[in-house]
């Protein structure tokens, strides 16, 4: 289905490929994806305060701190078994979620979805990167993206709705039901081979004939450059312009479930209404970024994205008591945030161009530390001040965020 948005120009594997993969990384991501916006409800649940929860959540993100650890193993491991492993550890991940009987278990379990996401999103990023050059790698990687607000669009809506008519323990049962059914599919049918290095990233796009296993897609030996080969005047920039990008859209995702429960009435259903409209928002901005980020330029694409969410954190701020217009806002927000961040990651994937997965997992790090950061501050705030201060702080750093992205690294383009 998803293979019409690629013309035949792309290589046979990945648009045969595609919809597998976006949606594996769809129900991936519905797991993922879930608690925060339900953090009042699981809060409830536990007996806890919503500032507890929230520590529990910034614990689980410290996983990504793995991400260029993981990342320079996944450089060495065949893609296909690392996947379908990745999707089963969620999905095993999703059923400790499902069991937790207190705080404590909650945060394990939540970790173990983190640090399983880390690796599939790793892995498949890899995989594009291997098959796809940089010059068009942005369409791809946007395809692929649009598993992000799929997330958002379906999943977690779903995840809701069970909710309201369970609980949210049942909610994680489903997700875990799904996503180890695609880790299955992933395990069945993509294709073999055991992955020893990359191509260069400029590599010329192969024939749309090609069906070769990862094998047959390796390069010669890997660089074995270590940490202070790396090249820091590129990889700082972006790990400044995506640690701002994710306080920035963590400050809002954090707090806005509560925001809609003590100020407007909403309940699970509610919430799941409202996910929905978001996630919708996201295919809009994944959709304009499998069409415009190659066109316009990843750095500027990114640029774009996040100076859409200055102007719209600061009138949602303004508008945080009249429903309508703050939930427009927010959608707008979020929206800036999605376009920024899969603009982004092409120019990830280059970092090093002779291993993809190492410079997406360092950039990661980066990701990490800005939704670990931010979670627990940003509900405190919501706890004290209410919506407009996690609001005021998360557009202020989305405004830092255009001003790294001003310096981050872009090649050239070919001729």
């Amino acid at each position: 289905m998803l293979s019409r948005l690629l013309d035949e120009s792309y290589p046979h594997q990945v648009r045969e490929r595609i919809t597998l993969l976006t949606v594996a990384r769809l129900t991936a991501n519905s797991a993922y994806r879930f608690a925060p916006p339900f953090l009042a409800t699981i809060a409830r649940d536990l007996d806890v305060s919503l500032g507890r929860v929230a520590f529990a959540l910034s614990l689980s993100e410290l996983g990504g701190l793995a991400a260029p650890f993981i990342g320079r193993l996944v450089d060495h491991w065949p893609r296909r078994e690392t996947i379908a492993g990745g999707l089963a550890g969620i999905g095993l991940a999703a059923l400790g979620m499902s069991l937790s009987p207190n705080i404590v278990v909650f945060t394990v379990a939540l970790l173990g979805i983190a640090l399983a996401k880390v690796t599939v999103d790793i892995a498949m990023t890899g995989w594009v990167a291997e098959r796809v050059p940089f010059e068009r790698r942005g369409r791809v990687i946007g395809v692929t993206e649009l598993s992000w607000a799929g997330g958002l669009l379906v999943g977690v809506p779903v995840m809701g709705l069970v909710t309201w008519a369970t609980s949210w323990h049942v909610a994680y049962v489903v997700a875990a039901v799904a996503v180890i059914a695609l880790a299955g599919l992933v395990a069945k049918l993509l294709e073999p081979g055991v992955h020893r290095d990359t191509e260069p990233a400029t590599a010329p796009a192969r024939s749309s004939a090609s069906a070769a296993p990862d094998s047959a897609l390796v390069g010669s030996s890997p660089n074995q450059r270590g940490i202070r080969g790396l090249p820091w005047g590129r990889i700082l920039p972006q790990m400044g312009a995506n640690l701002c990008l994710m306080l920035a859209s963590q400050a809002a995702f954090v707090t806005f479930g509560s925001w809609l429960e003590d100020d407007f009435g909403f309940n699970a259903a509610g919430l799941a209404a409202v996910v929905f409209g978001l996630g919708a928002g996201e295919l809009i901005a994944s959709s304009s970024s499998v069409r415009f980020t190659d066109a316009w330029g990843k750095r500027r694409s990114m640029i774009y994205g996040a100076a859409l969410m200055v102007p719209s954190g600061l009138l949602l701020a303004l508008a945080h008591d009249q429903l309508a217009l703050g939930l427009a806002w927010l959608a707008i927000y979020i929206l800036g945030f999605e376009f920024a961040i899969v603009s982004g990651l092409p120019l990830a994937s280059n970092l090093i161009p002779d291993r993809p997965s190492t410079g997406i997992g360092i950039v990661f790090v980066a990701g990490t530390l800005g939704r670990a950061t931010i979670s627990v501050p940003a509900a405190r705030l919501y706890e004290s001040h209410g919506l407009i201060a996690p609001l005021l702080l998360g557009t202020g750093f989305a405004a830092l965020c255009v001003i790294f992205s001003r310096f981050v690294y872009e090649p050239p383009r070919s001729a």
